[in-house]
């Protein structure tokens, strides 16, 4: 490959991810949109300088090597056998963390991005979105958030001997989603912890069904999306971690809004069918709910991930617009 030079730079775009979408635990996710951004510069010194703006400014995201990012497009250029250059980033955090809002698999792809871009500038081998997936699951220890992360839209993942696949839908166009977010973090890890090793056979079954109903409902049907989202694996297990979602949960759904925990929580999502619903559900939640939430009304994010060169004015999303 040919040595970067300084001043060779990317700018990376990567969406916020809600993951199981009710019954389709570790499974299904979609992008939405709301962004990071982060510029990569090659420096001539060694190490890495971070700059952080908007979520984790205020110093609980790392601003040396040790930084998700950082620490990612090393593993990446590691890989590839490539010597890491010195590194000067610029990251724009919009993605609250520890809400469910896969920002810890947005930095992953974000790293993965960076170092796509910075490598392919260099004469290095294009990345292939195989390659992308497989490297951001191994890093993140599940496809289901970084799947919709890289590639946009619907994504269904799952795990094979040959390593992670995904297949990206396109969501119905009456899909609207809002999420509300409260103030406090639960770890995804703790929730985690939370579910048992075994379930009833009854609830798996439920949740085959309803999770096939909700791809039908998500891509052809949003009419249905208050059936599609119910769910015994995950949700019930986890409600006494986060009293206050569950709380939530149970008004909207008690009015007919498909709601259900975002990721590993606390946010809540609401898969509406049509945008209206979204103000409907906002009234209620301020009228209603006994906790401040901030209701973010988003679109599906259709694009994913990309990754711009410093002095180009187009973006190339992810394996160059397909899907898997």
């Amino acid at each position: 490959m040919t040595p970067l030079a300084p001043g060779t730079a990317v700018h990376v775009r990567v969406p916020a991810t809600t993951a199981n979408l009710g019954p389709g635990f570790d499974t299904l996710g979609l992008a939405l949109s709301l962004y990071d951004e982060v510029d990569v510069a090659v420096r001539a010194e060694p190490g890495a300088h971070v700059e952080v703006h908007g979520v984790g400014a205020d110093g609980t995201v790392a601003t040396d090597a040790s930084n998700l990012v950082v620490a990612t497009i090393a593993e990446v250029f590691a890989r590839r056998g490539a010597p890491l250059p010195g590194l000067e980033l610029v990251a724009h955090n919009a993605i609250p963390h520890g809400r469910g809002l896969g920002s810890s698999g947005a930095a992953i792809v974000a790293g993965v991005m960076a170092a796509k871009g910075l490598l392919e500038l260099a004469g290095e081998r294009p990345f292939d979105s195989a390659e992308l997936l497989a490297i951001a699951t191994e890093l993140e220890g599940h496809p289901d958030n970084v799947a919709p992360a890289l590639f946009g839209g619907l994504t269904i993942a799952w795990l094979t001997p040959g390593g992670p696949q995904h297949k990206k839908l396109n969501v119905h166009r009456g899909v609207s989603p809002v999420v509300f977010v409260p103030a406090q973090e639960v770890p995804t890890k703790l929730a985690r912890t939370m579910q048992p090793a075994q379930v009833p056979h009854e609830d798996a079954v439920f949740n085959v069904s309803r999770s096939a109903l909700l791809i039908a409902a998500l891509i052809q049907s949003p009419e249905l999306l208050l059936a599609a989202t119910e769910d015994k694996l995950h949700q019930s297990y986890r409600a006494q971690a986060m009293p206050d979602s569950d709380a939530l949960i149970r008004l909207l759904r008690g009015r007919g809004f498909p709601a259900v925990v975002s990721g590993a929580g606390p946010s809540v999502l609401v898969l509406c069918p049509e945008p209206a619903q979204r103000l409907a559900a906002a009234e209620l939640v301020a009228a209603e709910s006994t906790v401040p939430w901030d209701a973010l009304m988003l679109a599906v994010d259709f694009k994913g991930a990309t990754v711009t060169p410093a002095d180009a004015d187009a973006t190339t999303p992810v394996g160059g617009g397909t899907s898997g």
